[in-house]
């Protein structure tokens, strides 16, 4: 039994296939200013948390998105986080 023929594509709009092709490289990422990064304290013994939930699920959340290691995500995370001019540990 053959497959059937894969239907043939042709690009009639070039302007607009080169602009979508470049709109596929764009990346935008916001970080919410009044988002608290740092753990708030929880009264329990031990050592406290030094980072949110937020923070930690955000940068995991990266990690897995583009398929990094941790020690690369937390690089990648901090110049992020300088380059949008946030003072964040």
């Amino acid at each position: 039994m053959s497959r059937p023929a894969s239907p043939t594509y042709r690009t009639r709009n070039w302007p607009a296939y080169n602009e979508a092709l470049k709109r596929r490289g764009s990346l935008t990422i916001w970080f919410d200013p009044e988002m608290s990064w740092d753990a708030a304290p929880t009264g329990r013994r031990g050592r406290q948390q030094t980072y949110s939930d937020a923070a930690i699920q955000t940068c995991l959340s990266m990690k897995v998105l583009f398929g990094m290691a941790l020690r690369q995500t937390t690089g990648f995370v901090e110049s992020l986080l300088q380059l949008v001019g946030l003072d964040w540990t």
